[in-house]
């Protein structure tokens, strides 16, 4: 039997918020530091919220799918491949793939 329900890329809402950080790595601040994020082909210059070993918070003003890739030039790291893993008020959530390029 088909499901009504798909994942269109769309936020899944959340009814409770978070009362507690589970996240197990340290964030660290970028202050609101520029940096070049590729984007279906496109390059587009967004704002770098924070960073950790595995991941960064941008700002940015379209809307990604979660689960699609983008990859951002980051002064410390070089290029790395990220994929989307959450979109939400202007900003994007997005995990490391791999090694920088």
């Amino acid at each position: 039997m088909p499901s009504k329900f798909g994942l269109d890329g769309g936020m899944i809402p959340r009814t409770v918020k978070r009362m507690l950080d589970e996240r197990t790595e340290e964030r660290f601040d970028a202050n609101a530091q520029t940096v070049e994020m590729e984007f279906r082909g496109r390059k587009h210059m967004v704002r770098l919220v924070n960073t950790s070993p595995s991941g960064a918070m941008v700002i940015f003003s379209l809307v990604p799918h979660i689960g699609e890739q983008v990859s951002l030039q980051l002064v410390d790291r070089g290029q790395v491949i990220a994929m989307v893993r959450w979109v939400r008020d202007g900003r994007i959530g997005i995990s490391f793939d791999g090694e920088p390029e």
